[in-house]
């Protein structure tokens, strides 16, 4: 039984030498052992696999380690091998520093010894982090590494690796099976695999387009990734329910206690231990426009518990795009009472949609609507249903304003929602509201601040934000109270009013 916490590896290693003695010594029963290791990998990997860790030169501990598989590492081994044979696709959820790269690794080459004629595939975001010689934070330093520690009766018979681990590429040249890597805007662009491991598929630069190669070149994909903020495709998959999910957390890990946890958050940043060790997806970012913790606390308060005052302010984000929604949400004062979503309608049938809404639900003293796009057509509508005027705002969101902190309306709209946010108010205990508030980032624009694009959102793979820009569409200008649709209890909040 291996201590974790402070290995000895020296009985492990005179364990191979002698297991490795008696099949020299009895060379015949090395096909059987062959076919035992077919359809045992976690067998294989414990036996005779290796990894690497630089830091045990620090405590004088040799860097190349028997891969000794704790439960949580020969379960994972399990569920990607069960996936692979059921060609279905899974996500692998991660702390730091679990072994998970080296897992992926120990997979391909045992697939690539023992199952011939297989592609398998590696990907990561940067060329750098699959296939950099010498580099032993690249995916295939560690397979050359893991294949040349083999004894010889287990690599492949003539196998060289100047000749058949190039760049890039590592051939079997006694099954044909192969390992092949990809980086970046290339990932699934190559041959079709068996197999294909995206490694931190969390930080592609585009990772729809990559999901979108890969589902016409391999029937199983393994996501692996620490969380990186939500509304990205690898946030999706881990809440969507379609696709099986392995979770990593630091917990499983024999070499961790709470000592061990409470030493990183001392010495870490927060963001890094709440994505990297905790897998907080919502805390996980730095330049998150609206922190998570801001819209949790609303999503706690329901409509009995705060008192709905003021006017009845109406949000209509228009969808623009493809599978963009259009939403309209109703809010009072203080509560969001609902959020109305439908597929992408031409301008009468959305407007008429609208009226429907309003009619069954409350009078409306304001219906704001985002111009940009077709919303033009649904205001011209709606203010011919709604004459009075002043009800029906026209919004560009695009708009410079003179406030000395945001750069457009738009940025305007989401910092008074953000701050109105911060305030005893209720929200809507909604999944898709909840993402979209705290998915958006934002940079600086000549000292003022500016919201992510939805172009650039969607370019990482976040879908549109429509849910909270409907939100944040009763935020734009305040209401011109003539005759509120109920009486208003005094003393009010400028919140109430919809005046920010």
């Amino acid at each position: 039984m291996i201590n974790w916490k402070n290995p000895d590896y020296a009985p492990i290693w005179k364990e191979r030498a002698e297991r490795l003695d008696r099949i020299r010594a009895n060379p015949e029963i090395l096909h059987a052992l062959k076919l035992h290791y077919k359809d045992n990998p976690v067998q294989f990997i414990t036996d005779w696999g290796v990894t690497f860790d630089p830091r045990n030169a620090e405590i004088g501990v040799e860097t190349i380690v028997p891969f000794l598989l704790f439960d949580k590492q020969a379960e994972f081994v399990e569920w990607v091998v069960n996936l692979w044979g059921n060609r279905e696709d899974g996500l692998a959820e991660k702390s730091r520093d679990m072994g998970v790269s080296w897992l992926c690794v120990a997979i391909a080459a045992w697939m690539y010894l023992f199952k011939p004629g297989v592609v398998i595939g590696l990907g990561s975001r940067k060329e750098e982090y699959v296939d950099k010689i010498g580099d032993p934070k690249s995916l295939f330093w560690k397979i050359r590494q893991f294949i040349s520690y083999l004894p010889r009766e287990f690599q492949p018979i003539g196998y060289d690796e100047c000749k058949h681990a190039p760049h890039m590429r590592i051939v079997n040249p006694e099954n044909d099976s192969v390992i092949a890597g990809e980086a970046g805007d290339n990932i699934g662009r190559g041959n079709r695999t068996a197999i294909y491991f995206k490694d931190e598929s969390a930080f592609y630069e585009h990772p729809e387009s990559i999901d979108a190669a890969l589902s016409q070149t391999s029937n199983c994909k393994i996501d692996v990734s620490t969380p990186n903020g939500v509304g990205n495709p690898f946030y999706r998959k881990r809440h969507g329910g379609k696709i099986k999910v392995f979770v990593f957390d630091w917990k499983d890990d024999p070499r961790k206690d709470d000592a061990w946890y409470q030493k990183q958050c001392d010495s870490l940043d927060p963001v890094i231990v709440a994505q990297e060790i905790d897998r907080n997806y919502e805390a996980s970012i730095t330049d998150a426009f609206i922190p998570a913790p801001i819209v949790e606390s609303a999503t706690r308060r329901g409509v009995a518990d705060i008192e709905a005052l003021g006017p009845v302010q109406y949000g209509l984000d228009v969808a623009r795009f493809g599978d963009d929604k259009t939403v309209l949400t109703c809010r009072r004062g203080r509560v969001v009472f609902w959020q109305k979503s439908w597929g992408k309608t031409d301008t009468e049938d959305t407007a008429g949609r609208v009226k429907s809404e309003i009619d069954a639900f409350m009078k409306p003293d304001q219906i704001a609507i985002d111009v940009i796009g077709v919303g033009a057509g649904v205001v011209d509508k709606l203010k011919r249903i709604y004459p009075e005027k002043g009800l029906v705002v026209e919004v560009n969101s695009a708009l410079r304003v003179d406030d000395g902190y945001n750069y457009n309306l738009r940025a305007k709209m989401w910092d008074d929602m953000r701050e109105w946010l911060k305030t005893p108010v209720s929200i809507p205990k909604d999944g898709l509201l909840r993402t979209d508030l705290t998915a958006l980032r934002y940079k600086f624009n000549g000292g003022l601040r500016l919201m992510e694009s939805k172009d650039d959102a969607k370019k990482r793979g976040v879908k549109s934000p429509d849910y909270a820009d409907s939100l944040a569409l009763t935020f734009a200008e305040p209401v011109r109270i003539k005759k509120t649709s109920a009486p208003i209890t005094m003393p009010y909040r400028q919140y109430d009013m919809g005046i920010m």
